[in-house]
């Protein structure tokens, strides 16, 4: 057998283990690199041989793309405030794309007269409007989190002033949807009565403390706040602040260009509180006066 089909079978006969490799462990791209180096190696049986030439087969952009990293949220309720913060860092590799993305928005409901984002209209009514509405966080894919903001949008619409059932449908379709399940991305809800997390199974959880947090850093930042929530003298505003610095210098896909959003949140009353509980007794003395 000559040099040149000894070497033919031979690359055959790697590129065929290559397959059944890819094959056994649900490899989803090959490229030529694998096929380029086998050749090197085997060179010498054919000097003529061009690695260079040699195409990539199965190949998909799936396999070229860097994994993205990026962003903390942490959104904090304290003393009738509701503060949420963030940083735009967005980061592919060891690269950084983009210092600066901003990744927390404002739902206005759209029976007020303004629907939208606050910061793209005029400025005399950004105060008004800053006063209410949902306002949202997310982490993760853009958009991913942009696709899952409009149908969060949909259901504020649908159940005006009921964030809770709004998000637990959206996290339903979220969970079930066999093309929304795709979707890789976090968020942080909240407005003036409860602060939620959604992720993508299907989980909607509340805070017990008043804090919650996502993203890279969110677990330095969620950490750093609890420690400071007893802190009297601290707002919202400043316990953020003071978690996403700690979680920008300990988080390496997390910088210090901060966007910020706030909301009054509404506190039940001690008067409130009271006529719950007077109306919790009344059916109970009546029990008492028929069994008597």
């Amino acid at each position: 057998m000559s040099s040149a089909l000894r070497f033919q079978s031979t690359l055959a006969l790697g590129r065929s283990l290559i397959q059944k490799g890819a094959q056994r462990s649900n490899t989803t791209a090959i490229t030529s690199s694998a096929v380029n180096q086998f050749l090197l190696q085997n060179h010498h049986h054919h000097p003529s041989a061009q690695p260079s030439l040699v195409r990539s087969f199965h190949a998909t952009t799936s396999a070229t793309l860097e994994e993205r990293h990026g962003t903390t949220i942490v959104c904090v309720r304290k003393n009738g405030k509701v503060c949420m913060m963030g940083d735009g860092m967005v980061s592919a590799g060891s690269r950084v794309v983009k210092p600066n993305a901003k990744k927390i928005r404002r739902i206005m409901p759209k029976g007020d007269g303004f629907a939208g984002n606050v910061g793209e209209d005029d400025d005399d009514d950004d105060e008004a409007k800053k006063k209410g509405g949902t306002v949202v966080g997310f982490a993760g894919s853009t958009a991913d989190a942009f696709t899952l903001l409009e149908r969060l949008e949909g259901f504020l619409d649908e159940y005006p002033g009921q964030l809770s059932r709004s998000c637990v449908e959206l996290a339903k379709g979220w969970r079930t949807d066999k093309y929304l399940r795709r979707l890789d991305a976090a968020l942080l809800v909240a407005d003036e009565n409860i602060s939620l997390e959604l992720t993508g199974n299907g989980d909607v959880l509340e805070s017990h403390d008043g804090v919650l947090g996502v993203g890279s850093g969110s677990v330095y930042a969620i950490a750093a706040a609890r420690a400071l929530m007893d802190i009297p003298e601290l707002s919202a505003e400043d316990v953020a602040r003071k978690a996403m610095n700690i979680a920008g210098d300990m988080c390496i896909y997390t910088n210090h260009e901060f966007m910020i959003e706030t909301l009054d949140a509404k506190e039940e009353s001690k008067e409130d509180e009271g006529e719950d509980e007077k109306d919790h007794e009344k059916p109970k003395r009546g029990r008492k006066k028929k069994a008597e």
